[in-house]
């Protein structure tokens, strides 16, 4: 169950608290899982319960696949139930730390926007484009809301287009501007009583809420499951008969990307890869109460890794590594053909 499913579908606090019991499994998911429970904490009004969550992951003495993230989620949530000292000393901590990764960026900005903070919220947003998306040729998908944000909270504090901007605007792909979608009179329109004016502002509406859900899905991809080569070695070893399903470790990678291409060329958005290993498909199948040598089992438990949180998306970014783990570049490996 996502967190953006409407409250009166989903019962937030059991959703919770079934996440939490699923996190207590699988620890090393619970970061993933955790954060999700969080989540639907916060959409219960349970925000102390929320905060527990987030400090309980940054107290567990693991390694956390990304902590500035959880501080960021942790600050937000504080500011919303009072607790503002704490959430900008938090957000001060996170820009001085200038993480890499651009989530954490777009948490803390949009929590000082949310507050009425334009100006320190356009620092934010700027201080994280300049890091992240100078001399870089294509922004990565990930960057996209930053560059959004940045461009939303220009448009309230009246500033002119810069090249930031501009660059908001050549990846923006709906079918109203941003500069329309961003227009600080448009509160005013929710007002009228022009049905021409309503209409055209449930439409804005409609827009900036299709690109929030396709936001919102691309962590829960359509996955398939790669065998890293020694694991592929070993799952092959134990269980002779999936020799058939897996006849080799090069045949496994180039149907594993074939897959990835046609399910892309039907039409299929959000698609990933979950890296599998043996004593995670042997607990998968005990779970299930079937043999690991169940072939019908395998696309199973590619989707609950997915669902878990352990997908990575398809295909990489520009640059980026091949997902097969070579070293080499996507485009001059698996994504040369």
């Amino acid at each position: 169950m996502r967190p953006d499913t409407p409250a009166e579908n989903v019962d937030h606090t059991a959703e919770a608290a079934r996440l939490e019991r699923t996190a207590a499994l699988y620890p090393e998911d619970a970061e993933a899982l955790l954060l999700r429970a969080a989540a639907h904490r916060e959409l219960s009004g349970d925000r102390p319960a929320a905060s527990a969550l987030y400090d309980r992951l940054l107290a567990s003495g693991t390694e956390l696949d990304d902590p500035l993230l959880v501080r960021a989620l942790k600050a937000s949530n504080l500011w919303e139930y009072g607790h503002e000292a704490e959430a900008r000393a938090i957000i001060d901590g996170i820009r001085t730390a200038a993480p890499r990764d651009p989530a954490p960026w777009v948490i803390v900005a949009e929590s000082l926007e949310s507050h009425d903070e334009l100006e320190q919220a356009h620092e934010t947003f700027t201080e994280a484009v300049r890091l992240l998306l100078t001399d870089v040729a294509e922004p990565p998908y990930a960057t996209h809301p930053l560059l959004f944000g940045r461009h939303r909270v220009r448009r309230m504090l009246g500033a002119d287009h810069d090249e930031w901007d501009a660059l908001a605007d050549s990846v923006h792909t709906l079918p109203i501007t941003l500069d329309e979608l961003h227009d600080p009179k448009r509160v005013w329109s929710l007002g009228s009583e022009n049905p021409a004016e309503l209409e055209a502002e449930i439409s804005r509406l409609r827009a900036e809420l299709g690109a929030y859900r396709a936001a919102l899905s691309r962590p829960f991809p359509v996955a398939v499951l790669h065998w890293p080569a020694s694991e592929l070695a070993e799952l092959t070893e134990a269980y002779p008969s999936l020799a058939e399903e897996y006849p080799s470790y090069d045949a496994h990678l180039a149907t594993t990307e074939a897959a990835l291409r046609e399910l892309s060329a039907s039409g299929t958005p959000n698609l990933g890869i979950v890296p599998g290993t043996v004593p995670s498909y042997e607990a998968f199948a005990a779970s299930e109460g079937t043999s690991p040598s169940d072939t019908t089992l395998l696309p199973q438990y590619a989707t609950t890794l997915a669902a878990r949180g352990r997908a990575v998306a398809w295909p990489p970014e520009p640059g980026a590594q091949c997902w097969c783990g070579s070293g080499r570049t996507y485009g001059e490996c698996h994504g040369a053909g």
